[in-house]
Parts: structure tokens; C-alpha cells; sequence
């Protein structure tokens, strides 16, 4: 019972890797939640997203609150138009207070309460790029190929190999970790440029960020607080200090008395008020991350505390030659990290989702109903039936069955398999492509789309153009459900016919989670602008990841290896045939079939004909021999 136990949370646990990622987090905050449904559902915690710089949310007095800077100038020489230069900052603050006469008031209050250390402080500082918006076009097409570089300090960091072609709205997803010491190295400057591969490289714009104000700051902005204690999943703790320890911390600076925990941890008493740990946790998820209740409740505390939170900011780039005009915005933040404090926590793995490949196994075994777009010579009504199918977005992969000739019924057999290979994001439940846009494109452009099977049915031609008489557009993430048999399957299980539309989001209805279903489902086709049913294709549609497809390999069609399922070449009536290719059959089900009575009636007529040609020469000798040998 115990392995079974371990075993399912480890399922569980690689379930969740492949749904839930810390862009489950990002997209649950922005309210993209088609991006992240499963995140959502198991209650885990969101950022908050500013649109600004975090220097310039309201709350957090532009992160000076410690001390302001003052620009350092050199006066102005002899020549009135000689603009003064800044060579320096100098960082403080200056505060006037009236003293009272009356020994017994109080004195004013000390601005700072506990200096930082006066020597050089050695920090780990991690950047987080997430993506930048709305970038000025560098390239003919309107286009920009952006990169990052971050500068800091003496050391530069040029990520020109992992460019985003073709976009203007790139998403980076990278991470950088730097050591640098403060305040010498405070200012971090992280620019976007456009790749250009046979021309010298153009900024887009840049922005700075003063890494001492936020390392000093009370409001806490050298690392954000999340909304939860967890000591494992996506939403690991990366804090020096655990939530008790930072409270503790506060509680010193403010000098106000140290919090005092009771109940085992699940109530804390701060600044004369008393706080339980169910009254922060009451409508929330209980999850298997969580830490001990005691760190739980002192963080919650701690963000009603006017804290900064676990956010992401947006910031403004600028350019040198324009300096007040937006060259585009990057969404980012940064963690400041004391080295003389011991090791930080994990970072975040923001990295872009990578696709997965899979495969999607359709198998054509029957149609029927299927629309008689021919006239025989003959006169019989038929059509030639073969099924196509392909992925939206994937064109050049089309494929078809062979085909049934002569469907005298709209009957057709074929046993016939299909294989879509595509790149799918769990995480987003869409399909990623990859192609140029253009013939002298030198990189592909990346396209995110749902995944969806569209099979057609049609009437093969062999000197004119095939004929079309019907499709479906199947959506594998809100699969229509099939009917079992021929007989239910009609146009109005269709949701614009009648139908009723899977739920959005609806597991149960995803292929994904399915893996295989098998029935019938029917083809409309449109004529004099009614919608009309041209056929019904019975299928059996599976999803099948890398792994299991090299474990439970499938060639297309009949080919080899033909197993999983085996498919034997279909029983189709004699009737089905190419009659430029079998003469013999030809002769028998068409000529013979269709003029067989009046093939007898002419071998008939030939016969009498002949007898009474024979008779007819014999007679004058018979008559004459009669006449000459009289009896």
C-alpha cells in the first residue's frame, strides 16, 4: 500500500511538471487563464503585475525612503552657455526639526535607526527578462530581431545567441545571475538590441536601475514576498531569511517589541494586535507544499506590513537619441541577494515553454451516406471516395486514404491510418509551429495554435478535378463527442447545427486526457448556402506522446509496421474497381451487368438470323434436287 501511495504521488508530481510552470503563475496574473486552467484549480499563488516601474508605484516612495539621491554637478566655466555635468551622486538625507524649550518633550525621532555596513557589500544579484512589448520595428519588414545585453558595473552580458526572430513582442524567459559589489556597482543597465547578421547590431532601448536603492529600502524590494510559504513546487521559497527571521528583522528596524508566537504556530501577536493563521488560510488551498505553520503565518503578517510583493514590473526603454520617447517596455524584476547572509533559495526557472512532440493516430476504417457526385456511362450513380486529413497550421502534411472506386451505395472501406506528428504545449494546450514566413525569411517564425483535425471527404477524378463533398473540423481539446453507430450520426450533434458545444476546459472532453475514442462522425457541405450532410466517416482518433510512439510504433496507411492496431486491407464489394485497370471486371459488373439483355437478345437475333441465312441458301438446291428426283 505504501509503494502504491509513492507511486501515485510521483505520477501526480510528473503530471503536474508538465501542466503547472512558473508561466502557469505569470499568465494566471496577467488573467490569461486559458493559459494556465490547471494552475488555477489547485489554488497556488499569483504576482502582481505593475505596469510601471516599481520606482514609481505610489506606496513605495520611489524606493528612497532610506535615503535620497542628490546629483552631483560640476559648476558652470567662464562661458554662460556651458551646461553644468553630472560627475557623481551622493546619497543621504536631510531632516530639520524644531527643538522645544521644554527639556521634557521628546526628541524628534533618528532618521536611521541601523546604518548599513560602510564597506563594499558583496551580492548576488538575479535578473529575470521575461518579455518586452511593443518594440520600435529595426528591420525592413516592420520587423526586430531582439536580444538582450545587461550591463552592470565593469561586467556585460551580451545573450546575442538566443535572439527572437520576426517579432516585436519577444518572449525571453531568461535568467541572469551576477556578482557585483554595492554601492560601487549600483546601477544595472539592461538594454534590447536587434540582431542583424551582416550589419553592425542597433540598440532598440535601454533602461537602469539603481540596485543600492532597492537593496536599502525599507519596503523590502530587494526580494519580493510571495503569498505563501512553500518549501517545494514552482513557488519555492528563495529568501535568506525564512519569514519569521525577516519579521523579526522589521520589528527591530521599527523598533517595536519582537513578534511572539503561539498555538503551536497558528497564532502570532505583532505590534500589540493578535493574528491567526485561519483567518489568512480560510478560503485558501491546502496544498503538499506548504511549510510549517509558524513561517505560514509571520509571512502572512508580513504583507500587512506595506511590503513589496513577489511582482513583476514593467519598465519603460529609451533611447539615447530620443530620450523621451518609448522605444518599447520590458517586464522584468530583480532579486539582491548579501552573499555575507549564506546561499539564497533555488531561483525560478522562467525558461519559455518547450514543446513536447506528439503524435495524433487517426484511423479511416468506414464511410457511408456519402453524397453519389457521379454518373457512370452507364447511368449508375457513384463516387470514387477517398478521405483527406490534416492538422490546421500544418498543411504540407496533408494525407489521404487510397481510394474506394465505384461506391454505388456512398459506402466506402478503407482500414486506412493517418499520422500527424505535432508539437504541443501541455501547459497551454496549444500546438506550436514553426515556419518561414517567406522564401528568403532566414529564421522561422513561431505561430501558437489549437490543436484541431479537419478531415474532408471527396470523389476522386482522373481527368478533371476531384470533387468535394464534405468535411468536419474536430477541435482535440473539446472533442465532439461520436455516436456509436451509423444511425445516430446526423449533422445536429454539430453545436452551429443544433449540437450541443463541449464546456470550455472540460478534461473529459479533451482527447488529450481521452487518449482514444473511436465512433461516427458526420460531413457537411454547403450547397446554395444550406448546410447539408455529405457523408459520415467513422474513425478512431489517439494521441500518443514520443515515448509511447516509439514503444507502440504505427507506419501510415497499411505501411510497415503495421500494429497498434493491425489493419488488414478492407472487404470491399467486386463492384469496387478502376475499369481502366481491369478490363475483365470491367466487362463483367459494367457492360455485362448494365446490357446483358440486350447482349442475349442481339446473340438471339444473330442466331434466327443465321438459320434463316442457311435456310434461305439451301432451299433453291432443295427444291430443285425435289423436282430433278421425283420419288
Amino acid at each position: 500500500m505504501t509503494w502504491g501511495l509513492i507511486l501515485f504521488s510521483k505520477q501526480q508530481a510528473e503530471k503536474e511538471k508538465e501542466t503547472v510552470d512558473w508561466w502557469s503563475k505569470f499568465y494566471a496574473s496577467t488573467g490569461d487563464h486559458e493559459k494556465c486552467m490547471p494552475y488555477l484549480q489547485k489554488g497556488y499563488d499569483t504576482l502582481k503585475i505593475y505596469d510601471c516601474n516599481l520606482e514609481d508605484v505610489p506606496e513605495f516612495r520611489g524606493l528612497t525612503d532610506f535615503c535620497e539621491t542628490f546629483k552631483l554637478q560640476r559648476g558652470k566655466s567662464g562661458d554662460k552657455d556651458d551646461d553644468p555635468s553630472v560627475v557623481g551622486e551622493f546619497k543621504g538625507s536631510f531632516r530639520v526639526y524644531p527643538l522645544s524649550d521644554d527639556p521634557g518633550v521628546p526628541a524628534p525621532p533618528r532618521q536611521f535607526r541601523e546604518l548599513p555596513d560602510s564597506g563594499p557589500q558583496e551580492c548576488l544579484v538575479r535578473i529575470y527578462i521575461i518579455r518586452a512589448l511593443q518594440l520600435q520595428p529595426k528591420d525592413n519588414n516592420g520587423m526586430c530581431d531582439p536580444y538582450i545585453k545587461i550591463s552592470m558595473g565593469k561586467k556585460t552580458v551580451e545573450d546575442r545567441d538566443h535572439y527572437q526572430p520576426n517579432t516585436l513582442d519577444p518572449v525571453f524567459g531568461r535568467m541572469f545571475e551576477l556578482s557585483c559589489f554595492l554601492p560601487q556597482d549600483k546601477d544595472l543597465k539592461i538594454s534590447i538590441y536587434d540582431y542583424d547578421l551582416l550589419s553592425r547590431d542597433e540598440k532598440v532601448g535601454e533602461t537602469v536601475i539603481d540596485l543600492e536603492n532597492r537593496f536599502l529600502s525599507r519596503f523590502g524590494s530587494y526580494c519580493g514576498l510571495p503569498q505563501t510559504y512553500c518549501i517545494s513546487g514552482i513557488n519555492q521559497w528563495r529568501d535568506q531569511h525564512k519569514p519569521s527571521q525577516i519579521l523579526q528583522n522589521l520589528a527591530r528596524l521599527r523598533g517595536v517589541p519582537p513578534p511572539f508566537t503561539g498555538d503551536n504556530g497558528n497564532t502570532l501577536t505583532f505590534q500589540g494586535q493578535e493574528y491567526s493563521l485561519s483567518e489568512f488560510e480560510a478560503n485558501k488551498e491546502i496544498h503538499q507544499h506548504l511549510g510549517p505553520p509558524n513561517e505560514r503565518i509571520a509571512l502572512h503578517v508580513l504583507r500587512t506590513q506595506g511590503l513589496v510583493p513577489e511582482h513583476v514590473e514593467t519598465r519603460t526603454l529609451y533611447s539615447s537619441f530620443q530620450p523621451t520617447l518609448s522605444q518599447g517596455r520590458v517586464q522584468m524584476w530583480v532579486d539582491i541577494f548579501p552573499k555575507s547572509l549564506g546561499i539564497p533559495g533555488p531561483p525560478f526557472d522562467i525558461a519559455p515553454r518547450k514543446a513536447k512532440k506528439h503524435f495524433l493516430r487517426a484511423i479511416i476504417w468506414n464511410t457511408t451516406d456519402v453524397i453519389l457526385d457521379e454518373t457512370s456511362i452507364t447511368g449508375e450513380h457513384m463516387s470514387d471516395i477517398y478521405v483527406k486529413g490534416w492538422m490546421p497550421g500544418m498543411e504540407e502534411d496533408k494525407q489521404k486514404t487510397d481510394v474506394h472506386y465505384r461506391s454505388l451505395d456512398g459506402d466506402g472501406n478503407f482500414n486506412w491510418r493517418l499520422v500527424f506528428g505535432f508539437d504541443y504545449l501541455p501547459a497551454e494546450q496549444l500546438c506550436l509551429v514553426s515556419k518561414k514566413e517567406h522564401f528568403w525569411s532566414l529564421d522561422k517564425t513561431e505561430f501558437r495554435i489549437p490543436p484541431r483535425l479537419i478531415v474532408q471527404i471527396w470523389d476522386n477524378d482522373k481527368f478533371s478535378l476531384d470533387d468535394y463533398l464534405g468535411s468536419i473540423e474536430l477541435d482535440l481539446q473539446n472533442l465532439i463527442p461520436p455516436a456509436k453507430t451509423s444511425e445516430r450520426c446526423s449533422l445536429k450533434m454539430l453545436p452551429d447545427l443544433g449540437g450541443a458545444a463541449p464546456p470550455k476546459n472540460d478534461l473529459t472532453k479533451s482527447l488529450f486526457a481521452q487518449k482514444s475514442v473511436r465512433g461516427w462522425w458526420p460531413c457537411m457541405i454547403e450547397k446554395d448556402g444550406n448546410k447539408e450532410l455529405g457523408g459520415k466517416v467513422e474513425m478512431t482518433l489517439e494521441i500518443v506522446t514520443e515515448k509511447d510512439s516509439e514503444e507502440k510504433p504505427a507506419g501510415k496507411g497499411r505501411d510497415e509496421p503495421n500494429m497498434n492496431p493491425k489493419l488488414d486491407p478492407p472487404k470491399r464489394p467486386e463492384t469496387s474497381f478502376f475499369w481502366f485497370t481491369n478490363p475483365c471486371k470491367t466487362m463483367k459488373f459494367i457492360v455485362w451487368r448494365r446490357f446483358k439483355w440486350l447482349f442475349i437478345g442481339l446473340i438471339i437475333l444473330i442466331l434466327v438470323g443465321l438459320f434463316i441465312a442457311i435456310l434461305l441458301y439451301s432451299l433453291p438446291n432443295y427444291v430443285a434436287m425435289k423436282i430433278v428426283n421425283p420419288k
